[in-house]
């Protein structure tokens, strides 16, 4: 297997050129393989991504996520300046495990992962409902509205965006977020799990939900972007119909087992599509 700096010097600069668009292509650290992991910061630069979202981790350290220590904070801020690679997002997925609509300690998780996110100076934070916490019934989802709104005013304080990434309509999306009324709330939009999971239209559910509804984006598929079933150019035509700026995030897997050759592969096909 080729080292992620073995693979670079085999291809030429052009094929690691950020693409010029107003989107732009970044990419989560445990993607990378470094979760939580300051080192992912370079990782992502050296593979030509134009952000990075960061884990904040699920095992607590003293009953705070792992992200909460000041040094590894400030590490993860010192790569980001240093490479002048933004960190877009926060993903804080101990909220597979406390869920936010009946378990009480997903509000205290949340709002550490608020804090931060701030510290570290990333714009959105990621929070996920999926699994045993997905929202699969009206009242569910009625559930969630209480404790969005509490969060979303720290949010406000904190100026970041919560990012609601979740397995329901976008009929249903827009009527939580109506219901909770902070512009703190935004969709954290996933075509994979759209298309895969949960089986909508994921053109259609940008459009429904349309831009100043949705934060950012994670695109994967089951296999590499554009061979799968996920339809990436009806999506980014959407996102171009609806005038959308920001990133797209990269979720996708390793096929081949090699991460840092199939990440580039998945961006050299996405990038052009820009």
């Amino acid at each position: 297997m080729l080292t992620r700096r073995a693979l670079l010097a085999t291809l030429p600069a052009a094929a690691l050129a950020a693409p010029k668009s107003k989107l732009k292509i970044g990419v989560m650290d445990v993607i990378l393989g470094l979760g939580s992991n300051p080192s992912s910061v370079q990782a992502a630069k050296d593979l030509g991504f134009d952000g990075l979202q960061v884990t904040l981790g699920r095992q607590s350290t003293s009953g705070r996520l792992p992200l909460s220590s000041p040094e590894t904070q400030a590490r993860f801020l010192a790569e980001s300046q240093r490479l002048k690679l933004p960190l877009v997002s926060t993903y804080i997925d101990i909220l597979h495990v406390h869920c936010l609509k009946n378990d009480p300690e997903a509000i205290r998780w949340s709002s550490e992962a608020i804090q931060i996110t701030r510290n570290i100076k990333a714009p959105i934070l990621m929070m996920v409902f999926f699994g045993d916490c997905a929202l699969n019934t009206r009242a569910e989802m009625d559930a969630v509205i209480g404790p969005f709104k509490e969060l979303a005013r720290e949010a406000e304080k904190a100026k970041i965006t919560l990012g609601f990434e979740n397995t329901i309509k976008a009929e249903d999306d827009l009527r939580i977020l109506d219901a909770v009324g902070s512009k703190a709330l935004k969709i954290f939009y996933d075509i994979g799990n759209a298309t895969n999971l949960y089986k909508v239209d994921p053109a259609a559910e940008i459009r429904a939900l349309g831009k100043d509804r949705i934060c950012q984006f994670h695109f994967k598929d089951k296999g590499f972007l554009g061979e799968g079933q996920v339809d990436v150019k009806a999506a980014l035509k959407a996102i171009h119909d609806i005038n959308w700026q920001g990133n797209i995030v990269l979720e996708t897997g390793s096929p081949t087992k090699n991460i840092p050759a199939d990440l580039l592969r998945n961006r050299q096909y996405l990038a052009p599509l820009l």
